[in-house]
C-alpha cells in the first residue's frame, strides 16, 4: 500500500468487482422484486446470519467443511417465504445453460444458488396470487437481465421494502484500494430500525460517505441517545429484514469468505439502529471472484477487505434509501421528502 485512501470504483456499484453482474426484476402490482448476483464463473461464497427471523436457502451448504466450495449465483428476494422460490427460477435458467456443480459426466449439473428473503407482504400490494406467487418468474427474469448497471432505490428485491419509517430500496457501493483490490456491496434495505438519526435526516452512515453519494450532508446531525432510534418502525410492524451481498476480486477460501461476511455485518450496525433484532432476518453473503491473489501477510489483507466490505455495506444501505421513490400512484414517506 502507498497510503492512498480507497475510492469508489467507476460505477460505485458491486459490479465494479471484476467477474460479477447483477440482474433485477419487479412486479409493480404485487410490490415485490428480486435481485440476482451472477458471477461469470463459479465463485467462492459464504454467509453470515445475524437476524432473529431469517429466511434462507442453501446457506448450510456453504459451510467450509461441506462439499460445496463455490456457487453459481446469489439471490436476494422480497416475498417472505414465497420469495425463496425466486432461486428456483435462477436454478432452472442456469441449468438450461449447463452451469452448476457436477460430479459425473452425462448427468445434468446442479446449480448452487443460495438466497435470502425479506418481508414486504404488508406494503399494500396485491398478494392474491393463489398457488402462483410471482417470485420464480421474477428470479428467471432477473438472472436473464444481468449486466453491469444496477438500478438503485425502488428496484429489485428492494422494490417493496420499507426502511424504518421511510421507503427502503436497493443500494450498492464499491471501493478500490491503492494496491488494486476491489470490494463492493449490494443490499435490500427493509429494516425495522432507522437509517437516519433522530430529529433530522442525517444518515447513520454519514461518516463513511464518499463524495455526495447519498446527499453529502456530513455527520454534523448525528446523535444517539439511549433508547432513541429515530425513524424506526412501530412495535407492531415486526416483519422486516435487510439482506445483502458483498464481493471482492481477491482469491479467498470459503473460510476466509466467511470472515469477510462476518466483518461486513458491521456495515449494518453502522447504518441501521437498531439492527439484528428478533424480528429481523439480516443476512450477508460474501463472494470472491478470485482474480487477485491475497497479498501476504494474508490475515492482514483479509482484515482490510473485511473492513472495506463493512464500509461499502454501510454506504450501500444509505444509498438505497437515498435513491428510493414512491410506488406508482401511491404515497410512502421517502428520504427526499424530509425537510432540510
Amino acid at each position: 500500500m502507498d497510503g492512498k485512501s480507497p475510492g469508489p470504483g467507476p460505477r460505485n456499484l458491486i459490479t465494479d468487482v471484476p467477474g460479477l453482474r447483477v440482474g433485477q426484476a419487479h412486479d409493480a402490482a404485487v410490490r415485490t422484486g428480486v435481485t440476482v448476483i451472477l458471477p461469470d464463473a463459479r465463485a467462492v461464497c459464504a454467509a453470515d446470519v445475524r437476524g432473529g427471523a431469517p429466511g434462507t436457502r442453501e446457506t448450510d451448504a456453504l459451510a467450509p467443511e461441506n462439499l460445496v466450495d463455490a456457487v453459481d449465483a446469489v439471490v436476494l428476494s422480497g416475498g417472505s417465504v414465497y420469495g425463496l422460490a425466486a432461486a428456483d427460477g435462477v436454478v432452472a435458467w442456469l441449468g438450461a445453460r449447463g452451469r452448476g456443480f457436477g460430479l459425473v459426466e452425462g448427468i445434468p449439473k446442479s446449480p448452487v444458488v443460495p438466497g435470502a428473503i425479506l418481508f414486504d407482504m404488508a406494503n399494500g400490494g396485491d398478494k392474491g396470487w393463489g398457488e402462483e406467487p410471482p417470485h420464480r418468474e421474477l428470479g428467471r427474469r432477473a438472472v436473464a437481465a444481468a449486466g453491469l448497471e444496477v438500478e438503485l432505490g425502488t428496484a429489485g428485491c428492494g422494490y417493496g421494502a420499507l426502511a424504518g419509517g421511510l421507503k427502503g430500496g436497493v443500494g450498492s457501493a464499491s471501493a478500490v484500494t491503492a494496491d488494486g483490490y476491489t470490494v463492493g456491496a449490494i443490499v435490500g434495505v427493509n429494516s425495522w430500525g432507522s437509517v437516519i438519526a433522530p430529529g433530522g435526516r442525517t444518515f447513520w452512515a454519514a461518516p463513511f460517505e464518499l463524495g455526495e453519494e447519498f446527499g453529502g450532508l456530513g455527520p454534523a446531525g448525528l446523535r444517539a441517545g439511549p433508547d432513541e432510534w429515530g425513524s424506526a418502525k412501530r412495535p407492531a410492524e415486526q416483519r422486516n429484514t435487510t439482506i445483502a451481498c458483498v464481493a471482492t476480486d481477491a482469491v479467498l477460501t470459503p473460510a476466509q469468505a466467511k470472515r469477510v461476511a462476518v466483518m461486513a455485518q458491521d456495515g449494518f450496525a453502522r447504518a441501521i439502529r437498531p439492527v439484528h433484532a428478533p424480528f429481523d432476518g439480516d443476512v450477508v453473503f460474501a463472494v470472491s471472484t478470485g482474480v487477485r491473489p491475497l497479498a501476504e501477510p494474508a490475515p492482514y489483507t483479509l482484515a482490510r477487505l473485511g473492513a472495506l466490505a463493512a464500509d461499502c455495506l454501510a454506504r450501500a444501505v444509505a444509498r438505497g434509501v437515498f435513491e428510493a421513490k414512491p410506488w406508482p400512484g401511491a404515497y410512502v414517506p421517502c428520504w427526499r421528502d424530509l425537510a432540510d
